[in-house]
């Protein structure tokens, strides 16, 4: 592992390369050995991201561009660039873009990636993988995969699901 700092991305940069259209995450913090996840997710005008619930993690949010809001408790909550939110373990949550679109980075500690224990040692670089019969859970816009067992829309990009 690399531990000198260094420019991952430039958000402006990614943005205005993006198509008006572009949903999900643009971006991905990918480096080997990280302890946190993060990503530069987009949601054209008017675009949701249905209501959702993260029972693991903690997770903060960075507005970076347009408007929208978030659906927790009881209330909804603005977002404007510069906002930054918790959004705690166990709340359930939903966001809606505004007219000009929502531009937002997510961070959170490091999910582990769920393995198949095996009694032979795996290749060196291995990092494991999902098991086949999770493919229906894995998200088609950003391939996170859902806790949920039946998962509609997905709690990182907000793509919905096939079949849904």
């Amino acid at each position: 592992m690399n531990s000198a700092p260094r420019v991952l991305a430039v958000l402006d940069d990614l943005l205005t390369a993006a198509a008006h259209d572009d949903r999900g995450a643009l971006w991905q913090l990918a480096e080997r050995g990280r302890e946190l996840d993060a990503n530069l997710v987009r949601l054209p005008p008017g675009a949701e991201v249905g209501e959702h619930q993260e029972d693991v993690l903690d997770v903060l949010l960075v507005v970076v561009a347009g408007s929208g809001r978030v659906a927790a408790g009881d209330g909804e909550l603005d977002l404007t660039p510069t906002t930054v939110v918790w959004l705690p373990r166990t709340s359930r949550r939903a966001l809606a873009a505004g007219p000009d679109g929502l531009a937002y980075v997510t961070v959170h500690r490091r999910r582990p990636g769920l393995t198949i224990k095996s009694s032979v040692a795996p290749p060196a670089g291995y990092e494991g993988g999902e098991a086949p019969c999770m493919l229906d859970r894995v998200c088609p816009g950003c391939g996170r995969l859902s806790q949920d067992p039946e998962p509609v829309f997905c709690s990182r990009c907000g793509e919905r699901f096939a079949g849904h």
